[in-house]
């Protein structure tokens, strides 16, 4: 669904990723993980158009050049993006929010998909309520769901799970899941949790200092690879 060939960046002299490869398959939950600093987020960016890269290649669905398009283009070809921090938009209500995510659709939709309220009943709830006002958790909820209204094929999450309740943790990483069973999505997630990881996503790719250093099934996440490159 996703590839990377050989991506070099920098945030002025500071050389950030280095000859990156990475491979999502189609259907399935890949995790980026790392200690901080190693470049995730900025990977996330760089596959979003959101920081330029200075060579290399990402490629989407087999033959789809990404690397010189615009955010707004990737987003239109069915990339979902919920970055860290979420951005909601605070004086927005709840269907304003969501209804922002409908100006990146390709197809000129102009109403919220069912699925999104069916996911995260919580945003039915209270669509008429403002974004600032939402608990972090349902703020997470709301950006995810914003993403979903692009009924996109690939959904990208950078630490979905950060700073929010451990119940709506739990939601999420069941909504990943019914996203990938049931609706066929492609996910590539950014996490720190371990419990998390091993427990939602299908493959692990662990960063250190802007490269990949290990990668496998998620059964293959061993002792070892946690302690040598996740243990503070």
């Amino acid at each position: 669904m996703l590839s990377v060939d050989a991506l070099n960046q920098f945030y002025g002299e500071s050389h950030t990723l280095w000859d990156l490869d990475l491979e999502v398959p189609e259907g399935q939950c890949t995790c980026v993980m790392g200690r901080n600093g190693v470049g995730k987020t900025t990977l996330m960016k760089a596959i979003m158009g959101e920081v330029a890269v200075s060579s290399g290649r990402i490629r989407y669905a087999g033959d789809v050049e990404l690397t010189q398009r615009p955010v707004e283009a990737r987003s239109r070809l069915g990339i979902g993006y919920v970055p860290q921090g979420r951005q909601v938009f605070p004086l927005l209500t709840v269907e304003e929010n969501l209804r922002t995510g409908l100006a990146a659709r390709g197809d000129g939709c102009g109403g919220i998909p069912e699925r999104v309220f069916e996911l995260f009943p919580v945003l039915a709830e209270m669509r008429h309520r403002r974004g600032g006002d939402l608990s972090g958790g349902q703020q997470q909820q709301l950006a995810i769901g914003r993403a979903l209204v692009l009924e996109p094929r690939l959904l990208i999450l950078d630490e979905p799970g950060e700073g929010i309740q451990p119940n709506i943790v739990t939601q999420i990483g069941e909504v990943i899941r019914k996203l990938i069973v049931e609706d066929g999505l492609t996910v590539l997630l950014v996490e720190q949790k371990l419990p998390f990881a091993r427990k939602y996503a299908d493959r692990f790719v662990i960063m250190d200092r802007g490269r990949p250093v290990a990668r496998g099934t998620i059964g293959e996440l061993s002792d070892v690879l946690i302690k040598e490159h996740l243990t503070v």
